[in-house]
């Protein structure tokens, strides 16, 4: 096993325990809250699964991308949110039901939606690109589903010690994420410049932007399911976009793999004034003021 995989793997292995470790301070009532608000559910759904994959269809039908680009732009909008994005937006006000109940049911969801997508897309393009239902579930499984599912039973097993535990293990999981995730740029970093050019980077940062922007409109009035929706529609499932570009673009899996990590250091910074703003926001914001919105809301 070369190198590369070993780095890959441990990868992996770290967002599933990131994952374990949201499920440790949530509940099965939780992850399943966003079922039993369905305008919410919906317009969830379509900022993520069907306003960002028109952006990107478009996006790739008007500008003369790179190949490589608008693969992974397509299939960077077709996938659902990532698993390492919750805590991000816990930290930035986002209620806890709203925040696991959006990556369960975005993870749900996805088995459908992605596989429908990807055939429309085919058919706007005229090309023969599709992903089984089978392989958006066996990602989403290991990668959400499973994970947190563990989390959480061991939370309603021993609350005390998942209370205990969550903390630690979160640190522990975000560093080794964060040093492996270093470890893999530095690899594909000559791949990533050579994505760079023929307006690539604007056109990352415009998919990350009106991602944020659709978000945001459609996530209510309620400011912290703003910031969470907002974060979940510019941000994407970096794991399932590879895996579907391998499935149907074999040859370009190692500079699809170079645009996601472009795609990451384009929105991590194209987002800082947003997260800035909405932490200002959060700091002024007054919690009985969020309360009478969500009752006017319910």
């Amino acid at each position: 096993m070369t190198v590369a995989r070993i780095a890959v793997l441990i990868l992996q292995l770290s967002v599933i325990l990131v994952v374990f470790t949201l499920g440790l301070e949530s509940t099965f009532k939780d992850a399943l809250s966003l079922f039993r608000r369905p305008a919410l559910l919906f317009r969830s759904l379509l900022s993520m699964n069907v306003v960002m994959p028109v952006f990107a269809a478009f996006v790739a039908a008007t500008f003369h991308l790179k190949p490589a680009v608008e693969i992974a732009l397509v299939f960077l909008a077709v996938s659902p949110v990532p698993p390492i994005v919750p805590r991000q937006q816990l930290k930035l006000g986002g209620n806890s039901n709203y925040v696991h109940g959006l990556l369960v049911s975005a993870a749900l969801a996805s088995i459908v939606l992605v596989p429908i997508m990807v055939e429309i897309l085919g058919k706007v393009f005229r090309q023969d690109i599709h992903v089984t239902p089978l392989t958006v579930a066996k990602i989403v499984a290991l990668t959400i589903l499973l994970p947190i599912a563990a989390g959480m039973w061991v939370h309603r097993r021993a609350p005390k010690f998942a209370q205990k535990a969550a903390p630690r293990l979160s640190r522990v999981a975000l560093v080794l994420l964060l040093v492996l995730s270093v470890v893999v740029l530095v690899m594909l970093l000559p791949g990533v410049a050579i994505m760079v050019g023929n307006g690539t980077i604007l056109a990352i940062a415009a998919f990350v932007v009106v991602g944020a922007a659709v978000g945001h409109w459609l996530g209510g009035p309620v400011p912290g399911e703003r910031t969470t929706l907002a974060l979940a529609t510019a941000s994407r499932h970096p794991g399932l976009a590879l895996a579907i570009a391998s499935v149907n673009y074999p040859g370009q899996r190692r500079s699809v793999a170079a645009v996601i990590v472009l795609y990451f250091l384009v929105k991590a910074i194209v987002l800082l004034p947003y997260t800035r703003w909405r932490r200002r926001q959060l700091r002024a914001y007054d919690p009985q003021q969020e309360m009478g919105v969500k009752q006017r809301v319910a």
